[in-house]
C-alpha cells in the first residue's frame, strides 16, 4: 500500500476538534499479535469516529536488563509494520534510536517517535526531520514542559514543522513518575498538538528489579484528566493479556477494556470543547 501522505495525516492530527489515538502493543512480539490488536483497535475507532495510528516498537533499546526481550529488530519489525499498514489501511508509528534507524523507518512508517530519553539528541532529531515524516517527541522525564520549545525550534530549523509533543510523566524520586497536567496547555502554547501517554505515565521505572513495574489501574484516570486538560491525542499501549506481555505488561491496558474507555474519553473531549 502506498504510504499515506504526511500532509493528509498531519491535517487530521492537527485538527483540534477531534481526539486522536496512538495505540498498540509496547513491542512487536509477533505479526499475529499485531494483526489481532490492530484489527480490534481499527474496528473500535471507526465505530467511535476517532482517528487512529497503530503503534508498536521493533526494538526496545532501553530495557532495564540486557536479558529482556527487545523485539524482532529493525528489518523484520519494519516489515511487520508495513504489512499492518497494508492489511488494515491504517497509519503506523514506531520509535527510533539512531540516525540510521530514522532513515530506514522513515521509508515505512507515517510518524517517527523520539523516545523520552533521547528527546534532546540533536543528530537524531535532524535525521528524523530529514525524512519529511511527522515527528512525535516524548518529553524527557528530566525536562520541564517549557524546555520543549528548544526541541520544537530544532525541528523547525531542520525544515520540519510537523511536530507532536507527548507528555509521559517526570521522574519523582525512587521508581516513580508524576504527570503534571499543566504541561498540556504549556506545550500546546508552543504551537504543537499535544499527546498524553497514559500508560508510560503510570510506569514504575526499575521497580521490578531487572525490569519496570507499573500501576495500570491508574492509566484510565490520568487519560481522562489529560483529555479534560486539553490533550489533542492519547498514547495508550495495550495487550490482550498484559500479564503475559514481553515488555511493559504492568502498565498496559487490556485490549478488551479499551472500547469502554475510548467512549468515555471521546465524551470528555466533546464536553471540554
Amino acid at each position: 500500500m502506498a504510504k499515506q501522505r504526511p500532509s493528509t495525516l498531519w491535517r487530521t492530527l492537527s485538527n483540534r476538534s477531534s481526539l486522536f489515538l496512538l495505540a498498540g502493543p509496547c513491542v512487536i512480539e509477533s505479526e499475529a499479535l499485531c494483526f489481532d490488536i490492530a484489527g480490534r483497535l481499527k474496528r473500535m475507532t471507526q465505530r467511535l469516529g476517532i482517528p487512529f495510528v497503530f503503534k508498536a516498537s521493533y526494538d526496545k533499546a532501553n530495557r532495564s536488563s540486557a536479558k529482556s526481550f527487545r523485539g524482532p529488530g529493525l528489518e523484520d519489525g519494519l516489515a511487520i509494520l508495513d504489512r499492518v499498514k497494508t492489511k488494515f489501511a491504517i497509519p503506523v508509528i514506531t520509535d527510533i534510536h539512531s540516525e540510521s534507524d530514522a532513515r530506514s523507518a522513515g521509508t515505512v512508517v507515517d510518524i517517527l517517535q523520539i523516545p523520552a530519553f533521547l528527546s534532546r539528541q540533536t543528530d537524531l532529531l535532524h535525521a528524523a526531520a530529514q525524512t519529511g515524516q511527522i515527528i512525535n517527541v516524548k518529553k524527557g522525564q528530566f525536562a520541564s514542559p517549557h524546555e520543549m520549545i528548544n526541541v520544537v525550534e530544532k525541528l523547525h530549523s531542520f525544515n520540519n514543522r510537523r511536530v507532536i509533543l507527548t507528555e509521559r510523566g517526570n521522574s519523582f524520586g525512587y521508581n516513580n513518575l508524576v504527570a503534571d497536567m499543566r504541561s498540556i496547555p504549556i506545550m500546546k502554547s508552543l504551537g504543537c498538538p499535544v499527546v498524553f501517554d497514559a500508560t508510560h505515565s503510570v510506569q514504575l521505572p526499575g521497580a521490578g528489579g531487572d525490569k519496570s513495574s507499573g500501576q495500570r489501574e491508574y492509566a484510565p484516570v490520568l487519560a481522562k484528566a489529560a483529555v479534560a486538560a486539553g490533550a489533542n491525542g492519547l498514547f495508550i499501549e495495550t495487550h490482550p493479556t498484559p500479564e503475559a506481555a514481553l515488555s511493559d505488561g504492568p502498565n498496559m491496558i487490556p485490549t478488551s477494556e479499551l472500547p469502554r474507555l475510548a467512549k468515555q474519553l471521546k465524551a470528555i473531549h466533546q464536553a471540554a470543547r
